[in-house]
């Protein structure tokens, strides 16, 4: 019973030495229906930056579970959790080797969605 306490009594000092989290401020969090004749699902980006104003953790998502159900339905998207900047596609993920920016790689990510929304 002691020995249970000691145990106790370490993690719980431990515990008040826990490093405070980053102060992120999101930026971007936007969610776009998808109408079903155009191709259904969702486009959903989130972006948070620091406060500096760089752009520091991100996600691009085009969620379609009619299209592929792994993965949360994510057909195809862009994050980088996990400290690596890489892309899922249709329940792969490849590390994204060429990254310049966030602002580049929306671009690349609005241009790779249009295979599968039709805008006519």
């Amino acid at each position: 019973m002691i020995l249970i306490s000691a145990r106790f009594l370490v993690m719980k000092r431990q515990s008040h030495k826990r490093i405070k989290p980053k102060k992120y401020q999101k930026v971007v969090n936007e969610l776009f229906y998808v109408a079903e004749k155009k191709g259904g699902g969702l486009v959903k980006s989130e972006a948070w930056e620091d406060s500096k104003g760089k752009i520091v953790k991100y996600s691009l998502a085009y969620v379609n579970l009619l299209m592929f159900s792994g993965d949360n339905g994510r057909v195809l998207g862009y994050d980088n959790t996990h400290q690596y900047h890489h892309r899922h596609f249709m329940g792969e993920i490849t590390p994204v080797n060429d990254f310049i920016s966030y602002y580049d790689l929306v671009k690349r990510f609005e241009e790779e969605i249009k295979e599968f929304i039709k805008w006519e």
